[in-house]
């Protein structure tokens, strides 16, 4: 009896394997075919590292898997508008290349950061701003906000360092922090109170800046009416939400003439769209 039992053990053994042999096949396959769509989604980018990664500048592959995506990105919106944002992080700028990301797509605008606080200046601001004055690029300038500092004197900040002329895009307010003394009731009314004092200044509305979740989490319900510029690098997401005026859609860009990563924008709209934000000649 004991034999016997000791039989059927074995033989329900040698049943098993191919059965479990299946099922490991099925998951392979799955994988292998998943792996396929996302491969065959992303063949623009994939193409184009692969590319960089053939060539003698080995200095390129490093930061070229960020490109994937990016250029993915820009090719599904080629009807749409594309610029980039800089500030001192980016040193000194070459902005007689500044001309395509990725040598393909164009750059059409710029925002450039002019001060943050109270008292800070971006120290390439002045160079960037006159350099980029004859270019065929609109250019806007962005203020950095920190929320536990004087808003109407950070309002004066800006308005001291930014001389903004007809064709310039309007003013940029960025708030990406939490307030640490205050509440964020107290902080909304800081920012009502920079962006009143700026459209005062300029006679124009400015744009607000901020995060995605920051934006939707904060100040959906006050600040809906401004022209947004929404930060979002989430790799899932591959089209702007209908009220993004301008999506930062990746901070890891390649851009000719830009030493290092560099934030990339589309503006969700044509360049006639885009060319009513700017400030008008009287």
């Amino acid at each position: 009896m004991a034999q016997q039992q000791s039989k059927r053990t074995k033989g329900s053994g040698k049943k098993q394997q191919p059965r479990e042999a299946k099922w490991i096949w099925m998951i392979v396959g799955m994988l292998m075919f998943f792996l396929f769509l996302v491969a065959w989604h992303y063949k623009a980018g994939i193409m184009y590292y692969f590319r960089v990664a053939t060539s003698k500048n080995k200095s390129l592959t490093k930061e070229a898997k960020y490109d994937i995506r990016n250029i993915e990105i820009m090719s599904k919106h080629d009807d749409k508008v594309f610029g980039i944002d800089v500030s001192t992080y980016q040193e000194d700028i070459d902005w007689q290349k500044v001309n395509t990301i990725n040598d393909q797509f164009p750059i059409d605008f710029v925002f450039i950061r002019a001060t943050m606080g109270e008292k800070g200046i971006d120290d390439k601001f002045s160079r960037n701003w006159s350099k980029i004055r004859n270019r065929a690029i609109l250019r806007g300038a962005y203020h950095y906000f920190r929320p536990n500092e004087n808003s109407v004197k950070q309002a004066k900040n800006f308005i001291r360092k930014v001389q903004l002329h007809p064709g310039d895009l309007p003013p940029v307010l960025d708030i990406e922090e939490h307030p640490k003394q205050q509440s964020m009731d107290s902080l909304k009314v800081g920012l009502k109170r920079w962006l009143d004092e700026v459209e005062a200044h300029y006679k124009v509305k400015p744009i607000l800046y901020s995060g995605d979740k920051f934006y939707s989490d904060f100040l959906e319900k006050e600040f809906a009416n401004y022209t947004l510029w929404i930060a979002n690098y989430n790799f899932w997401i591959e089209n702007p939400k209908e009220h993004w005026a301008f999506w930062q859609f990746s901070e890891k860009g390649s851009v000719a003439g830009i030493r290092g990563n560099v934030d990339l924008n589309i503006y969700n709209g044509k360049i006639t769209e885009l060319e009513k934000l700017l400030i008008p000649f009287k």
